[in-house]
């Protein structure tokens, strides 16, 4: 569907070269809701825009569909365009034209309907975004959401086969972002479309994306299911980037408050694979091996598996303990001993 073949690019900035991306190979298969995820000037807003050859690349190759980019005439080119709808973080509409008006630019840029088809069309997607009545609202009297409503009708409009976001979300409140990233999940499942996406927002992607790339300073570093990057990532940089969902410390406020009467035996545990959908801590507990004090747990679903992790204080004698960590590792637990830091 989507292929980056050695893509990299390189600006000219107060006369100097600037490399915003590094040999980048990527594969995005149809179907999929591809996440891009990085910070600010991590070059995933570069390559989005190489999709629908908004930028072009220094060197490397961009095929959608098995057609090579840089290889089709100008016609050509416009054809593939058409078939590629993107939505921003900022709307992008018309502020002088009415909602319909706006959705109409693609309708009339693009085809030979008539002003009674457009109309129709329009009429159409309305209804699928469900805002019915917005048709003749300017861009002022809408709320954000409706806006990025307004914004994925006009993508819609071409019947796209692939769906470009570029931070569709970031302007919107959690609320609102919500119910877009259900819209999307919609628009995903029922036309099939292929949705790539980028943002800064690791809650965004838990929320839609089957796979993710994680970039920084213009490299993929890391690339593969949401699922495998969440329960095993490799690189720092993504850690940090779950990290700002799923603690990996226990918060200094639940750290102040345990009995310095009791053994400070404090274990993170994470649950993998099959121990994420069976109560191994409660099991642990009805053993009566030590005593188990949970603390804190920290944990999301993803694809109908629980990630995150637990934090808990066993009680009870070395022996114990051990036999303790050993029941667990032996549901397919990972178990790390916390050092505790109290102030």
């Amino acid at each position: 569907m989507i292929e980056f073949q050695d893509i990299t690019k390189t600006f000219t900035k107060n006369h100097q070269e600037v490399i915003a991306l590094h040999p980048i190979n990527l594969t995005i298969k149809k179907g999929d809701v591809f996440g891009v995820i990085g910070y600010s000037g991590a070059g995933k807003s570069t390559l989005i825009r190489l999709v629908n050859a908004l930028e072009k690349p220094t060197s490397g190759e961009v095929v959608i569909n098995g057609q090579v980019l840089s290889s089709l005439d100008a016609k050509a080119l416009r054809n593939v365009k058409k078939r590629i709808g993107m939505i921003f973080q900022h709307f992008n509409l018309l502020e002088t034209k009415t909602v319909a008006e706006n959705i109409a630019l693609p309708l009339k840029l693009n085809s030979n309907l008539s002003k009674q088809e457009i109309d129709a069309r329009i009429d159409e997607l309305l209804a699928y975004v469900e805002i019915p009545d917005k048709k003749h609202a300017y861009p002022r009297e809408l709320s954000g959401g409706q806006k990025q409503r307004v914004g994925i009708a006009r993508a819609l409009a071409n019947n796209p086969d692939i769906l470009l976001c570029d931070e569709a979300t970031s302007a919107l409140d959690p609320q609102t972002t919500q119910s877009i990233l259900n819209l999307l999940r919609k628009i995903n499942k029922e036309q099939g479309i292929t949705i790539m996406m980028v943002t800064h927002q690791m809650e965004v992607v838990v929320s839609i994306c089957n796979r993710i790339a994680v970039m920084d300073k213009g490299r993929v570093v890391e690339t593969g299911s949401t699922k495998d990057i969440f329960q095993d990532p490799k690189e720092p940089m993504t850690r940090k980037f779950i990290n700002t969902l799923i603690e990996e410390e226990i918060p200094r406020s639940i750290i102040r408050n345990i009995d310095d009467a009791l053994p400070n035996h404090i274990y993170r545990l994470e649950f993998l694979g099959d121990s994420a959908k069976t109560p191994v801590v409660n099991e642990l507990i009805l053993t009566k091996i030590v005593v188990v004090n949970i603390l804190f747990s920290n944990m999301i679903e993803i694809e109908g598996s629980v990630i995150g992790s637990m934090f808990v204080q066993l009680v009870g004698s070395q022996e114990s303990i051990i036999e303790a960590v050993g029941f667990l590792r032996g549901h397919g637990v990972r178990v790390t001993l916390n050092q505790l830091d109290k102030e």
